[in-house]
């Protein structure tokens, strides 16, 4: 099981990693303009530096703009990696201007892909036939534009296991703890999600109310 923190502010990176339940950070640049980043401008080696320094093992960065500069910006983040001493994952759309560029990606720089803003089962075979390292689908977008979600997941878990596993399914765009658990009991183990999200995985009303007890307890035996 691995989860991620969904998102480019680095104050909730510094809040939440330490709790060690994440393995690395995901961001986009949606995830960037929400942080208040313009994300022509970031500094990515200082946030590589962040998210080692904290912890993380991955963190993966997303391309943009035209598809001729998407091998330069992903080796560019691959290096900064490197550097920091944490394994960058290039995020690259499953759109088909994008997804033609992956194969030269993995000739020429060989480090780890994710095939993201997926909404369909059939996406999975593109992700496995680039042999990606992820792919992750949008399942809260997924279930508000009315898409069979669940099914979806389902069948890309079955496709995967055909290909032998190699792509793994990192979902993201959950909504809440409730969506993990149902996605949990059918084989999934991979997810990013919002600090938001993080946070209520840290905390239960019940359990808060068994401490108070325990303390009670405790001081008044």
């Amino acid at each position: 099981m691995d989860l991620y923190i969904d998102t480019a502010e680095t104050a909730a990176w510094s809040e939440l990693m330490p709790t060690r339940l994440f393995k690395g950070i995901t961001t986009n640049p949606l995830l960037a303009h929400r942080a208040g980043l313009s994300y022509p401008e970031i500094d990515w080696a200082g946030m590589a530096g962040l998210a080692a320094d904290l912890g993380a093992k991955e963190l993966h960065c997303q391309v943009y703009g035209p598809t001729e500069t998407y091998i330069d910006f992903a080796g560019a983040r691959y290096e900064d990696g490197k550097k920091a001493g944490i394994q960058v994952v290039i995020k690259v759309p499953l759109v088909e201007p994008a997804i033609r560029v992956v194969p030269k990606m993995k000739s020429v720089l060989g480090g780890p892909i994710l095939m993201t803003a997926c909404y369909d089962a059939k996406q999975m075979f593109v992700a496995t036939a680039l042999e990606a390292e992820y792919i992750a689908p949008y399942f809260g977008r997924m279930l508000e534009g009315g898409l069979p979600a669940y099914e979806a997941m389902e069948q890309m878990l079955a496709i995967g296991d055909l290909a032998s596993g190699k792509t793994r399914i990192l979902v993201a765009s959950l909504r809440n703890t409730d969506q993990m658990v149902s996605l949990a009991r059918i084989g999934l183990d991979c997810f990013t999600i919002a600090p938001k999200i993080a946070r209520d995985l840290l905390t239960d009303a019940n359990s808060v109310a068994a401490v108070v007890d325990f303390e009670n307890a405790a001081l008044n035996a």
